[in-house]
């Protein structure tokens, strides 16, 4: 008998597959599309781990599973390769971003032939390619046109250690999310995107989307929306007595009466006009403090409140009563209007603030419940719904009825009017770095900021031996002459280009358009090929990109529709966040995230030698849900390694003695057909090798191997374990004399008549009330059962944005879920 011998057969069909072609895509097709894509790496690392692997597996997975599908299948790849991550590991390296750059792909494009992945590399593209950037460019520029991009002086988060502005979306508790340095406030000029316009639409059409429920409810968190009125309270300076109008928002008019003090974020530009000379030594410590301070040490509710009097005051409208106005970091200028009404009655940090202080606590919600001590007075702040007291013609109404009736009243004055606020703040999409595409603006003494015409694009990166961050907050482009000064567009002065570059989300903000066909050159991408593969029918990626990369991608996408060039809105239909890899420590014992700065990577290439891609492949999956983290054990491989080699010499044994069709077998067959397509629908990858494992204990059974095993059960066995070990079911398809790839074939079809006894029909309801039917297998687990309702149509629909608090199963019987 022929030994199983990975090392070889890998090699062999890999060449073949690449000699063939057979990865590479009909531009044109009868077939329908399927376009499966993989978030694109970084080259910035020495290379993959297993963690990296298993991302790219289960999109093969997929991909391979549709193709046999008969599909006409997309899976492109490419390299996010501008940006913080390339250059910080350039510089760690001591060797030139596009270097390193190189190097880097050159390994990873490696390492990602030999998972044995389907991807298409005549349409590989690099974000750092200039034929590529030159139309990042040309977006930004109609961005500009339309009056979406546009340069503002402001407070921005800066990274001490990376030298650069970030956006709101890349500080991760009070630190910059590439290097982990503490982010600070700087005041600086930055070139910004009008995100903001687009709030509404990015909120509202996530649910027409088939994502994950959490990565949904995190974007609708960034995005913050809140229903609320804006209040004109009048400041009178303590300077010069002079009046400003100072809008403020709140969510809560109806404790309008309670307010008792005004409190002004320190970045607030009425603070300078308000504070006279007495005081504004120690306002201006405070901003100064107040702005080394990261926001979410700021927001903390554990951190004690601080604050200083600028001994001016405001006229509250509804009452006219002078409240004093403060400045206190807890109030943030990125939220709202940068000032609050405060209220400390019914809001736990005005409470705080105001006790600490010696501020008036005045009551006017009142309800049963309100915490008060053995005199009636308020021992903390009361945030709940009531009815109002002392607030005037307002008593007695519900908070609700309060709400409507003040608002209405304001608005009549001219002092307020119903409005939305949102915490999503617009896209901060400077770089005081060097490895970036260059923003496409030229500055002329007599036209001012003029717009390079696309016909010069694109602005080259020019090469630089210097390229590491000045720390100035100027870009190193700033030192390069050749590269700054150039002629006006417009009318031939001499001018200066800008030096900041954009961040390294903005290639990766388009890329699915451009791979459809990489190759054109007349405009960012082939409208017609554009029209037929896209939207993206499955992304597959981290969730670590849920808020950055998903939110940059989604309004690039909605501009581009709103100018006409592409018919869709949204570019990823259903999205697939696989879990991370985690190991445990040696030293502490505890499970972490893989990671290079930890040391507790695993390298796949040595793993590959040893037992084989498709044992990995099978591992990486059979490890756990792929939707979950899991834990990696060096000797788990073995397992799926013995099962390769279990199978392998089962199909050898039996492939010149078949066996007629038996009943029991084609039973048997028919069931493991719907098994592993039913769990290769529902993405449970790991379940769906169980069930090979359990077929080939079966097939291995003295029994049944004596009396003979039909060839249709073998090669359908064959067809569905191929998209989880291609090479070696390549090599046994061809031994069992097949002459074309297993990947031409057709997957098999399950006959639910032979099935049906095993089968049963299980109502779903959702808190009592039917909401679908779900059939199955009888021995089917409560945990598949589970996943299996909460995915019908009907019940996704009522379980959208609720938490499940209860699960009643009766096997066999019914499925309760309790919201």
């Amino acid at each position: 008998m022929i030994p199983y011998d990975h090392k070889k057969i890998e090699r062999k069909w890999r060449k073949i597959w690449e000699d063939r072609e057979a990865h590479k895509t009909p531009q044109i097709s009868d077939k329908s599309k399927y376009y499966c894509l993989d978030m694109f790496p970084y080259p910035s690392g020495s290379g993959l781990h297993v963690g990296h692997w298993r991302g790219y597996v289960l999109s093969d997975v997929w991909a391979r599973y549709k193709k046999l599908q008969g599909y006409n299948v997309l899976h492109p790849m490419g390299w996010d390769s501008f940006g913080l991550p390339a250059e910080n590991d350039a510089i760690k390296k001591g060797i030139h971003p596009k270097i390193n750059t190189q190097r880097n792909i050159q390994n990873m494009k490696r390492q990602l032939k030999e998972i044995g992945a389907m991807y298409d590399w005549s349409r590989e593209i690099n974000t750092s390619d200039p034929r590529y950037y030159k139309w990042t460019q040309w977006i930004f520029l109609q961005m500009y046109k339309r009056g979406l991009a546009y340069k503002k002086l402001m407070p921005i988060n800066w990274c001490p250690g990376c030298k650069t502005g970030l956006a709101n979306e890349e500080v991760i508790e009070g630190k910059c999310e590439r290097c982990g340095s503490r982010v600070v406030k700087k005041d600086m000029e930055q070139w910004m995107l009008r995100i903001t316009e687009y709030a509404d639409s990015l909120l509202y059409d996530l649910k027409n989307l088939d994502w994950p429920e959490k990565v949904k409810v995190m974007q609708v968190n960034w995005i913050g929306r809140s229903e609320g009125t804006e209040v004109i309270f009048k400041v009178i300076s303590s300077k010069d007595s002079r009046e400003y109008n100072l809008p403020v928002f709140t969510t809560r008019p109806d404790t309008l009466f309670g307010a008792t003090y005004v409190v002004l974020s320190p970045e607030h530009e009425i603070v300078q006009k308000i504070v006279s000379s007495p005081k504004e030594r120690e306002v201006f410590e405070y901003i100064k403090h107040s702005k080394e301070t990261p926001e979410i040490e700021r927001v903390s509710v554990e951190r004690e409140k601080t604050g200083v009097f600028t001994e001016a005051y405001a006229i509250n409208p509804v009452n006219n009563e002078k409240i004093p106005v403060w400045i206190s970091d807890y109030v943030l200028i990125s939220y709202g209007t940068g000032a609050i009404m405060a209220v400390p009655a019914h809001d736990e940090r005005d409470f705080e603030f105001a006790k600490k202080f010696c501020l008036p606590v005045r009551e006017v919600i009142y309800h049963k419940d309100s915490p008060r001590d053995k005199k009636g007075n308020l021992i903390k702040a009361y945030t709940g719904e009531g009815r109002l007291i002392n607030s005037g013609e307002f008593s007695g109404l519900s908070s609700e009825e309060a709400r409507e009736k003040i608002t209405q009243w304001l608005t009549k004055k001219g002092l307020g009017k119903k409005t939305v606020s949102y915490k999503l703040r617009d896209w901060v999409f400077s770089r005081q770095r060097y490895w970036g595409e260059p923003i496409p603006i030229v500055y002329c003494p007599k036209c001012g900021e003029v717009p390079v015409p696309e016909k010069d694009l694109p602005v080259r990166l020019p090469e630089v031996e210097r390229y590491k961050p000045t720390g100035t907050g100027k870009s190193p482009l700033e030192n390069i002459p050749e590269f700054v000064n150039t002629i006006c567009p417009t009318c031939g002065s001499p001018a200066r280009r800008e030096t900041d570059t954009m961040p390294q989300w903005a290639g990766s903000c388009w890329y699915f358009l451009r791979y459809p066909n990489p190759h054109f050159q007349e405009f960012p991408f082939d409208k017609e090929a554009v029209r037929y593969w896209l939207p993206v029918d499955a992304y597959i990626g981290g969730i670590e990109h849920a808020i950055l990369h998903l939110l940059y991608a989604r309004f690039f996408t909605k501009v581009l529709y709103d100018l006409g060039y592409i018919e869709f809105n949204e570019p990823f239909k259903r999205l697939f966040n696989q879990g991370m890899v985690c190991r445990r420590s040696e030293k502490s014992g505890k499970v972490e995230k893989m990671s290079k700065s930890k040391g507790n990577v695993v390298n796949p290439d040595e793993l590959v030698k040893k037992y084989g891609t498709d044992a990995l492949r099978l591992y990486e999956l059979f490890i756990g849900p792929p939707e979950a983290d899991c834990e990696w054990t060096d000797r788990g491989i073995e397992g799926t390694y013995r099962f390769l080699k279990r199978m392998w010499d089962i199909v050898l044994k039996l492939k010149d003695n078949f066996g007629k069709e038996r009943e029991t077998i084609v039973k048997r067959r028919h069931r493991l057909i719907y098994d592993i397509t039913q769990r290769i629908e529902n993405f449970k990858f790991n379940t769906a090798i169980s069930g090979f494992m359990e077929f080939i204990n079966f097939l291995s059974k003295d029994e049944v191997l004596d009396k003979g095993v039909d060839k249709e059960t073998i090669e359908d066995l064959l067809i569905m374990l191929s998209p989880f070990a291609p090479h070696f079911c390549e090599e046994l398809w061809e031994i069992l004399g097949h002459s074309r790839s297993i990947f031409e074939e057709s997957w098999p079809k399950y006959d639910l008549k032979l099935i049906e006894s095993d089968m049963v029909s299980i109502p779903v309801q959702i808190n009592g009330k039917l909401r679908g039917e779900l059939r199955l297998r009888k021995d089917t687990s409560e945990q598949e059962a589970i996943e299996k309702a909460k995915s019908l149509g009907k019940v996704k629909k009522y379980l959208e944005g609720k938490e499940i608090k209860k699960v009643i199963f009766v096997p066999g019987k019914i499925i309760n879920l309790v919201v």
